[in-house]
């Protein structure tokens, strides 16, 4: 998990991917920094950004469970827009709710700052030996 941490890639830092660890109850927390560059035509987060968010943040709740010599590819991801999100910190809740040897899924939401739900997903989610 160290390693998904310390190395961002280009799009989480973007995104502004912050780790944040787990509640109490388990869930992954993460942190992004949505950016006015992010907005639509009516001043909210467009949805493709939040989606990415999503991946984002399912992506590294899937690292954070696994071995350091394993890693994750998304197959699928079943993303809600639920109400729009404005520019700010936008944090993701995500847990994994099933695991198998080859596959994962884990479920996410998206809260902005005042902790209203403005996304969730479902991914689907292949593990690999890191190359």
């Amino acid at each position: 998990m160290s390693d998904a941490i310390a190395n961002l890639p280009p799009g989480a830092q973007l995104l502004g991917r912050e780790w944040l660890g787990f509640d109490e109850a388990g869930h992954a927390l993460i942190r992004f920094d949505a950016q006015s560059a992010f907005t639509n035509r009516h001043g909210t987060i467009q949805g493709g950004f939040l989606a990415a968010m999503l991946d984002s943040a399912t992506g590294v709740c899937a690292l954070a469970k696994l071995s350091s010599d394993l890693t994750v590819v998304t197959r699928s991801l079943d993303t809600r827009f639920l109400k729009p999100a404005a520019v700010g910190a936008i944090t993701a809740r995500a847990r994994v709710t099933e695991h198998t040897e080859r596959d994962m899924v884990v479920q996410a939401e998206l809260m902005d700052a005042e902790g209203i739900t403005v996304a969730d997903a479902t991914a689907r989610l292949r593990i690999l030996a890191k190359r």
